[in-house]
């Protein structure tokens, strides 16, 4: 082999190497600096804040973003992903419209080379997703739960307000619930109904239970908007005596416990879900890998009157002092 032939061949293998680094430290570099941001609602509170925490922090490490709302309907969660994958999409940010019905558009994203982070809500396959970061909605339903029965001195007639069935954190939540107050035998579920997240619902739903069962003392709910659509219908009874709980962590939650209309909620971490999917993202995009597991859970916070005040955004500032 002449040395120019063996110059030829060194030079080729150096390329050769240099492309698989680059592939491996930036797998998505011809690829736009946009990051798409997708959630149920942008006016309802919980989705409305994870969407904007999303966006700032994907702003704040040099990102463009786009938010949309799928409106929980699996088929313009599709089309909302096909205009991702089709605007060059970095990477999506997804709360997604059901545990089974997402699995095919988040598997198409990935297969598209458009990497996903789920945040709230979890679907049922691994693999498709780069991490799915939910909430401890099981420990967090225990707190409330524990609170709930101990509020109503671990006796009386309460009803559960669920949301959609067809969402895996309506069945953790009413399991967490259950699993402690199914352990006082003084305490009496007179009425289990959905009412799929939703206020309106709510309030209609707490009606009718209210008029069969006059003798209502708790009302334990899936989520604070529900708990809220609960709290005006027993306002318009006159029934201020009746113990309700949430789950959510919302700032109009807090406000109702703190006049005395709830009597507390379970702060799931939302601002900071969105926060982390954003950074993992990031760190997918620039090194390849998030360097974590796939599913990862976060610890849920009770909150009543003693840190109430504290509670702004789906989060909860330090005490001062600290």
């Amino acid at each position: 082999m002449t040395r120019r032939t063996q110059l030829l061949v060194l030079g080729a293998a150096v390329i050769a190497v240099l492309a698989v680094v680059l592939v491996m430290v930036a797998p998505r570099a011809g690829r736009s600096s946009l990051m798409v941001v997708i959630t149920p609602s942008l006016d309802n509170p919980f989705f409305g804040q994870e969407a904007l925490a999303a966006e700032q922090r994907a702003v704040a490490l040099g990102y463009r973003t786009l938010k949309f709302s799928h409106g929980d309907d699996a088929f313009k969660q599709s089309q909302l992903i096909d205009t991702a994958i089709a605007r060059g999409a970095s990477a999506i940010i997804l709360d997604n419209a059901g545990a089974d019905a997402s699995v095919a558009a988040v598997q198409r994203a990935k297969a598209a080379g458009v990497p996903v982070f789920l945040i709230d809500r979890e679907i049922s396959s691994r693999g498709a997703a780069a991490v799915q970061i939910v909430s401890n909605n099981y420990q967090g339903a225990a707190l409330g739960g524990q609170a709930f029965a101990e509020a109503l001195q671990e006796k009386g007639a309460y009803a559960e307000l669920v949301g959609k069935e067809s969402d895996t954190n309506a069945a953790i939540r009413s399991r967490g619930f259950h699993d402690v107050l199914d352990q006082y035998p003084d305490l009496k579920m007179v009425s289990r109904q959905s009412a799929n997240w939703d206020q309106a619902q709510a309030f209609a739903v707490m009606q009718s239970i209210l008029q069969a069962h006059p003798d209502l003392k708790g009302v334990i709910a899936g989520n604070d908007t529900m708990a809220l659509g609960a709290v005006a219908a027993l306002e318009s009874a006159g029934r201020r005596d009746v113990i309700v709980v949430g789950f959510d962590g919302s700032n109009d939650a807090r406000d109702a416990i703190a006049a005395g209309k709830m009597r507390a909620t379970v702060l799931q971490p939302a601002h900071r879900q969105a926060q982390y999917a954003v950074e993992l993202a990031d760190r997918y995009l620039k090194t390849g890998k998030t360097g974590e597991r796939e599913k990862l859970l976060m610890d849920c916070f009770l909150v009543d009157r003693t840190n109430a005040p504290r509670l702004d955004n789906f989060a909860l500032a330090k005490p001062e002092g600290l």
